[in-house]
């Protein structure tokens, strides 16, 4: 389960993909197919939640990684790599790695 949290110091991507809207669900299922059938299986992954836009044009995905070891090898692991290359097929992609600063609840 994907827990927010300043303390636990996890790596976190926060990955956009820009497409046509008719693409938007491969690439939905695409990114489905990689981490069920390869990434969650990868030490040091925590945690990931797929998003899509509502107007069709973008897919995000937010994953957790214990570090940013874990997460240059699987990067490196051939078994992840031909997913993305796929995606770039049709869609733009725009990595991000962040830390937490700050989470907020209802006051």
């Amino acid at each position: 389960m994907t827990t927010i949290s300043t303390d636990n110091k996890y790596l976190t991507l926060i990955n956009v993909f820009t497409v046509d809207p008719e693409h938007q669900q491969k690439l939905v299922e695409l990114l489905i197919q990689a981490t069920q059938g390869t990434v969650q299986h990868i030490t040091g992954f925590v945690s990931s939640s797929l998003h899509r836009s509502l107007d069709g044009t973008k897919v995000t995905m937010y994953a957790q990684w214990r570090s940013l070891e874990d997460y240059q090898n699987m990067r490196n692991n051939s078994s992840a790599s031909p997913f993305l290359q796929q995606a770039l097929e049709f869609a733009k992609f725009d990595p991000g790695m962040y830390e937490v600063v700050e989470t907020f609840m209802p006051a």
